[in-house]
């Protein structure tokens, strides 16, 4: 019994891992890692800087698209700390408080980009069904409401997890198979029952990813069903047009998030690999190509960048 209680008190720290097996490659394979960080960070940055300057960008649709890119910001920042330390200087150990709040942050400012991609549904369904109301429904006090209750909706979700999670007792080698904390990772490894955590997190997914992709599909079948009434042909495709880049956010957002919750819950018999390589791809692709396609899609913040290059 001693002995237990001592290995509970001396495990302070979990262990994280990159990817098993390739340890003498960690230095080669933090460049990837490097770059990614580095395009998500400059490009999501640019954007902001953008349509803060610009007036001609001080529309809805790019003020959502702001905070897109801040929330982009916000997990590539979260993420950056551990999955580089690893990778360059094989810094596998975090305390358990920090590792508390990675899994918070990462997963508020997840929560928030879901809210995010909602609005932006929101925002086209309106622009598209009635143009002449847009800037008059959607004012810049309007959206700032709507951007606090994201924040607010994220904090409120997430903030139980952590709280959760603490008061478990971790006993054993508390190694993670990922680079950076997940509360369906962290409560696999408690002495204790996890049924409330397990629920929590089933009611968590429920309610954020699967409410808010029901909602944006809902907004798609009311835009196409508008869409599908305009007469003139060039019209048509213009205004499917405008939805592309949040179709790209969406299903790049969307896709990596459900397989892996998929995964974690019922994927026990699946490949280690798999599922480190769409963690990666959960956290890092959307923030490298978020700014990205909404840069060659939206005609007036490319015309801006050109400009700036070209001068």
């Amino acid at each position: 019994m001693s002995a237990v209680n001592e290995t509970k008190f001396k495990s302070a720290v979990f262990l994280l891992t990159g990817i098993p097996g390739q340890e003498d490659i960690h230095h080669w394979i933090s460049i990837p890692f490097c770059l990614m960080y580095v395009i998500s960070i400059v490009g999501n940055s640019v954007i902001l800087f953008f349509i803060k300057t610009d007036p001609s960008l001080h529309e809805p649709m790019y003020i959502f698209l702001s905070m897109l890119a801040v929330t982009d910001l916000g997990i590539s920042i979260s993420t950056m700390p551990t999955i580089l330390g690893i990778y360059l200087f094989n810094t596998r150990e975090i305390s358990f408080d920090a590792c508390f709040a990675q899994l918070f942050f990462i997963q508020s400012f997840q929560c928030i980009e879901s809210s995010v991609l909602l609005l932006m549904a929101f925002d086209r369904f309106i622009a598209i069904r009635d143009p002449l109301r847009y800037a008059s429904t959607l004012t810049l006090p309007r959206i700032a409401k709507m951007g606090l209750v994201c924040v607010l909706r994220g904090v409120a979700v997430m903030l139980p997890l952590p709280l959760l999670l603490k008061r478990f007792q971790y006993c054993g080698v508390n190694v993670l198979s990922h680079s950076y904390c997940m509360d369906q990772e962290v409560m696999k490894l408690a002495c204790s029952d996890i049924r409330v955590n397990s629920i929590y997190g089933l009611f968590i997914t429920v309610l954020i990813a699967g409410l808010d992709s029901l909602l944006i599909f809902l907004s798609y079948v009311m835009i196409l069903k508008t869409v599908m009434s305009i007469s003139s042909y060039k019209e048509f495709l213009r205004a499917l047009n405008t939805c592309v880049s949040h179709l790209c956010a969406v299903l790049i957002f969307y896709t990596p998030e459900f397989s892996l919750t998929l995964i974690h819950r019922y994927g026990k018999g699946s490949s280690p690999l798999l599922q480190i390589l769409l963690g990666y791809v959960n956290l890092l692709v959307a923030p490298l190509m978020n700014p990205i396609v909404y840069s060659v899609k939206s005609k007036h913040l490319r015309a801006r960048i050109i400009r700036v290059f070209v001068k």
